[in-house]
């Protein structure tokens, strides 16, 4: 995908582990959670208004004919 192997992950891992410490992974971790559930939930949220609407487009063609 991005050329991001194993190897390259953990090395990312170990340097956020320096700089924020063991304490603060676990809010890091949650607060990345709440925003990965959020966002899964607004797109949810747009997809049905768009179907919605496009039920509502199909119901009045159908009834003015």
């Amino acid at each position: 995908m991005f050329g991001i192997g194993m190897p390259e992950l953990i090395i990312i891992l170990v340097i956020i582990l320096i700089i924020f410490g063991a304490g603060k992974l676990p809010e890091i971790g949650a607060g990345i959670g709440k925003g990965i559930k959020n966002f899964k939930k607004a797109t949810t949220e747009v997809e049905e208004k768009d179907k919605e609407e496009k039920v509502e487009k199909l119901e009045d063609k159908s009834d003015k004919t």
